[in-house]
This record gives C-alpha cells, structure tokens and sequence, in this order.
C-alpha cells in the first residue's frame, strides 16, 4: 500500500468518525437502554495520558512503577461510589459488567456447581446463562420461575427451587427488566441454604444512586456487579459492590491476573468525575429518567402501541418495552426507526422463544440518554407521535428523519453536569468527599 493509498484510507477513517459523531449525537433520538453519553469534563478526564499507561493489580500494590497517581485516584472512586450505594468496598478494575459478573460467579462457584438465575423473560443478561460466562465457567443453570401476570420471578416458586437446588448464588437484576426483582424474598431463601446472591445493576445503577431505584445491598445481596455508562452516565467499564468482605477478597484476587490485567485506567478519572456528578445532580437525574420513561409508555399506549406492564403502570426504570409483533415485528420496527433517526433495539419479550432472537416482538427503549441532553416529558410524548407516524401510520421515514435532524437541534448540550469551565465546583466537592 502506498503513501497516498494509506492516506485515503486516513481521510475514509475521519470521514466515517466524524459522520458518525454528527449522526448519533447530533441528529438521531438515541433510545437504546444499554448507552448513555459522558460530560465534557469527563471526556477531558477520559482522554488523558492514563490511556497509555499499565497498573496491574490493586491500588499501592502494584506490579507495574510509575502508578501513584492513578492509585490515588481509583481508591478516592471506589470511596465516592460507595459512599452512594452505603458500601465500603468496590473494586472498580473489571473492564465491563460481563467481566464483573464473570469475576464474581469464578469465586462462588466451582465447574459442575448449581446457580439458579432469573430466567430470561424475567431480564437475565446472557452472561448469567449457560450460552455466555456461567456457561463458559462450567456452571449449571436453572432457571426460576416466572410470573407473567408481575412480570417478575415468582417469589414462591423462586423459595421452592432455591431450598430444592441448594445452589451455590442466584443472580437477579439484569438486561431487560421494569420492576425491581425480590431481592430481600429470595436473598433470605439463597442464605438459608449457605449460598450468596448476586444482583448485575448493569442498567440500573445510576438510578440506585439517584434514590430512584432500590439500593440490593441494603435488601440482602451480597454483591452487586454493574456497568458505568447506561443509567451511570460514565466511560464504558465494569464495578463490583459488596456487602460480604470475605467475598470482596476472595473476587479481588480474582479479577487479576484471572478475568482483567491492564483495566483501561483512563477509565478511572473519568468515572470519578462522573460519580462526583452522580453527587451533585444525581437526584434531579435518576428522577427525571424514571418519569420520563413512564410518560414515553403512557403516551405509546395511548397512541394504540401495545406497551408492557400497563397494570403495574408500564415501568419503574428507564425502560420501556413494545410489543410489535402485529406491526411487523421488533427487526423490522427497529430497522424503520433507525431510517427515521430513532435508534431502538430489537427484543425478546415473554411471549417469545429463544429462537426468535434475530426477529423478536419486541423493542426495547430507554430514556437516559434523551434525559441526559435535557428532554423532559413533552419531549417524550412528541417522541411518542413520531414512533406512531412511523410503525403505526407509515409516513415516509425520509421525511421524519428531517424533522428529527431539526428537532435535536435544541438539544446539544448535556445537562446533569458540571460546567466544563468551572473547575472550582470539582476542587471543592472533592475537599468535602476526601
């Protein structure tokens, strides 16, 4: 390949970077559940010199010289994070919530041992089942029972297996979920039987912090694993919270040299910032996620879009879930969307097998993102009109795309922040945390 050859390959790769930029943040209803965009301040943090650098193992015992700053800055993150979630112990080095998971389910449980899960329907993510990390780890699966009408385990049916499998930990929290799972119910049954329960808070977390979602540390989970970029507007990353201390050791031995080496530090300055965000403004935040997710149901279903959840009020978390199957389906509604701007993910609901997973009923939407650049609830229920002119109506996608493109103009700036400029805020909350 010669010079020039290499060169416009170099403008393609800017070219795409930079239409991408402009189409996802600038122009396009950004709804899927698992995103979220940093601040400012944390993208500065983010795009440090810690991006080059290697600190293997844990803070001030390191296998690498040269990592006395980042040291001081991960234990000063693992204490403001916990100081929200009313932990002392957090270790902040899995690279994403799978890596956490995998992490944790390595220390409880041994090849050939039993864990039971919330099944699928009731929002397990994949690395809790025998197709991903338990699976991967050897582990046995067993699902729980579900109940449609709460659309959650069945606590009953739920004590019943655990006292019958005695496994070694159950898992709750997940990927698709609108209700809080029982936490307090099945943790009781979970220890009778000497076993633990692991909650994955990957998409809840920044609304547990908020105040907006039940904290699973204070009802009965051992450990609570999560990512730091869905409802906890961070960089992409993993966390592990934990309430057992014998736990919390055995895992942190575990996470390297086993699952993580270098943790990706830059991660870590940038989750800082954005807890100390979480500080400040994370009431406001979580708050208006929740109302705005339930607006942006209530309104779907008023425009005749069958929504999941009407009798327990459609959702408590930033999720929404549709049921388009009579419409054309969740590939085909996902794929309209996307040509109008509105970008959702295709998925699995209740009704569904799990080999309809490439042409679900369903789609899945979450409103932190929207929340995060400042849309209140008559955003969500213009949101709403635009979806039901697209899957319900059939106008032109073309022509709504344009007025998506206009729309998100008035929403350019990311609130629930610091200002960038203002580096006294952060120089004074760090005082009053440290």
């Amino acid at each position: 390949m010669g010079f020039q050859d290499v060169r416009g390959v170099l403008e393609s790769v800017i070219s795409l970077i930079n239409e991408d930029n402009v189409w996802r943040f600038r122009n396009s209803i950004n709804l899927i559940a698992a995103e979220n965009v940093m601040s400012p301040l944390a993208l500065k943090a983010y795009l440090s010199d810690f991006m080059f650098r290697y600190a293997e193992g844990k803070p001030f015992k390191r296998y690498y010289q040269g990592t006395r700053f980042i040291d001081e800055l991960e234990v000063m993150a693992e204490k403001i994070i916990g100081s929200m979630i009313n932990t002392t112990m957090v270790d902040l080095r899995p690279i994403s919530g799978t890596v956490a998971n995998a992490s944790v389910f390595r220390v409880l449980a041994e090849p050939g041992d039993k864990a039971v899960i919330a099944p699928v329907q009731a929002g397990a993510h994949v690395s809790h089942t025998k197709f991903g990390t338990l699976g991967a780890l050897g582990i046995r699966q067993v699902d729980l029972p579900y109940n449609e009408d709460e659309m959650n385990v069945d606590v009953d049916g739920a004590v019943k297996v655990i006292e019958s499998v005695k496994p070694k930990f159950a898992v709750l929290g997940g990927s698709v979920y609108l209700f809080p799972h029982p936490v307090k119910e099945l943790s009781e049954a979970v220890h009778s039987v000497g076993g633990k329960l692991v909650y994955d808070a990957a998409h809840v977390l920044g609304i547990i912090m908020g105040g907006s979602w039940r904290n699973p540390l204070d009802h009965g989970a051992d450990v609570m694993t999560a990512s730091t970029h869905k409802t906890f507007p961070g960089p992409q990353g993993g966390l592990i919270a934990f309430r057992d201390e014998g736990v919390y050791k055995a895992v942190g031995k575990t996470i390297f040299p086993w699952f993580v080496s270098n943790h990706h530090l830059h991660r870590i300055p940038a989750t800082l910032i954005t807890a100390l965000e979480m500080k400040a403004f994370g009431e406001d935040y979580a708050r208006q996620i929740v109302a705005n997710a339930k607006t942006l149901a209530e309104e779907l279903a008023s425009l005749g879009f069958n929504v999941l959840g009407e009798k327990l009020g459609y959702t408590k978390s930033h999720q929404v879930l549709i049921n388009v199957k009579d419409l054309g389906g969740g590939a085909w509604a996902a794929q309209r969307l996307e040509e109008a701007n509105i970008i959702v993910n295709k998925n699995l609901l209740p009704i569904d097998p799990p080999e309809a997973v490439k042409d679900p009923s369903g789609v899945r939407l979450g409103v932190q993102e929207v929340t995060r650049i400042g849309m209140k609830q008559s955003e969500m229920k213009y949101i709403a009109e635009l979806m039901y002119r697209i899957l319900i109506k059939r106008e032109d996608t073309r022509k709504i795309a344009l007025e998506v493109v206009e729309f998100r103009k008035s929403y350019s700036r990311i609130h629930y922040c610091f200002d960038e400029k203002d580096s006294s805020k952060i120089i004074t909350l760090l005082d009053i945390l440290t």
